[in-house]
């Protein structure tokens, strides 16, 4: 029987319910990659403004474009917890969920009744994701913080730009993505972890700690080094892994990556003959290293003699050496490959019409994970939640009047 004859399985986490108590984003990718999975994700929000990620851009007809990528596929409720009422439902929900995700600042959900201690009290199984810029603990922790000083702090941008210049911004949002996939790999493996404990248990995730452990050479540089060697502003080229950068071409940039012997051999055959290839400036790492600026110049040299960069490219291509144009997002979108992978969702949005957005990367052989449900309107679901935790339709009509239970016009039920 091939993959396509067989039945597709329910998704891995159908059955599991989130509460997705956070804004902006490294929560709510989280949330949103759980929905993917098949976990019954849903958003909860103050009323009025809503999470702040809807006040981010890009805009169309009122609509966040930055909203809707990272909370497609969850269900919406808009509740005033500073209303007794608001507050006793949200504990109903709370006391059905299997997993808390929130990224407000520490302490601040105690004064709530919503930390983990009184929440796992209510419910044992419950599984609590906190996300904050420095974790729980250390002289840090009660610091507020976004990406931005994640990625500063953690010495990723200082290695950026060129030597003597203010570093550039990274303009995706790394530290948020990062912690984001680290919170839904540890979520999970929690929720493997109660099977057999009965119990949940407490995630504490630093934006921070994140950054500081994708360092792939920095840190075990330093200290292998004694201290020493500590990586440095280096442009559009790493010196330390020659030929391996940005390379300008007559129409646009490109990369190469050249920097293991075989390949540099097919780059130097291919731009300098048997003569270049043969080099012994050129002919081990570290020959290269101690020799950075020369092999940089003459691979540069060769990319602007070219006619375009298509042209270095396919030449590049046929020589077996790895490149890739540098391209827009307009390059992107039309990418055969993205296509083909699927990497572009359509939504039927009910203000805006068809929307395209990202999809998630991951691929199941026996279950589709494209989340084809768009983000929900503010508070689109407050009734039907309200209703299914066994509030009477004169409490939820009442509380609906007062305000306690919000939704934006467009959602009006």
């Amino acid at each position: 029987m091939t993959a396509q004859d067989r039945p597709l399985q329910d998704l891995p986490l159908k059955g599991i319910r989130v509460i997705d108590y956070s804004h902006f984003l490294a929560g709510p990718f989280m949330g949103r990659c759980l929905a993917a999975m098949g976990a019954e994700v849903i958003k909860v929000e103050r009323p009025k403004q809503g999470d702040a990620g809807r006040a981010h851009g890009y805009f169309k007809d009122g609509q966040s474009g930055y909203f809707l990528q990272q909370n497609m596929g969850k269900q919406g409720l808009c509740i005033d917890l500073r209303d007794k009422r608001g507050l006793d439902m949200m504990m109903r929900l709370i006391d059905t969920a299997d997993v808390f995700i929130e990224n407000y600042r520490p302490g601040a959900l105690e004064r709530l009744g919503l930390g983990y201690k009184a929440l796992s009290a209510r419910n044992p199984k419950l599984i609590y994701c906190s996300v904050s810029a420095y974790g729980h603990t250390g002289p840090y922790a009660d610091r507020p913080g976004f990406g931005l000083i994640a990625e500063a702090m953690s010495g990723a941008l200082a290695q950026l730009g060129s030597p003597g210049e203010a570093p550039p911004l990274l303009r995706m949002p790394l530290a948020d993505m990062y912690t984001g996939i680290h919170g839904v790999a540890a979520i999970n493996a929690a929720l493997v972890g109660r099977g057999s404990s009965r119990r949940g248990q407490h995630i504490d995730l630093a934006l921070y700690d994140c950054m500081v452990s994708m360092h792939d050479y920095a840190v075990q540089r330093y200290f292998l080094s004694g201290g020493t060697d500590l990586p440095k502003q280096t442009g559009s080229g790493q010196p330390d892994s020659t030929v391996y950068g940005v390379f300008p071409a007559k129409d646009g940039n490109l990369v190469i990556a050249a920097q293991v012997d075989d390949t540099w051999r097919r780059l130097a055959s291919l731009i300098g003959g048997d003569r270049l290839a043969s080099d012994e400036r050129f002919a081990k790492p570290a020959a290269r290293n101690a020799h950075y600026a020369e092999a940089m110049a003459i691979v540069r040299d060769w990319t602007l003699s070219q006619p375009s960069r298509d042209a270095c490219l396919a030449a590049l291509e046929d020589a077996g050496v790895p490149s890739a144009p540098v391209q827009t997002i307009a390059e992107v979108v039309k990418d055969p490959q993205i296509h083909a992978r699927g990497m572009l969702v359509e939504q039927e949005h009910p203000v805006l019409g068809k929307v395209t957005l990202p999809n998630l990367p991951f691929r199941f052989s026996d279950c589709d994970t494209t989340v084809r449900t768009p983000a929900p309107l503010l508070g689109q679901d407050n009734r039907r939640i309200a209703e299914s935790l066994g509030l009477s339709a004169e409490l939820v009509e009442a509380m609906v009047r007062d305000g306690v239970l919000y939704n934006e016009a467009a959602a009006q039920e």
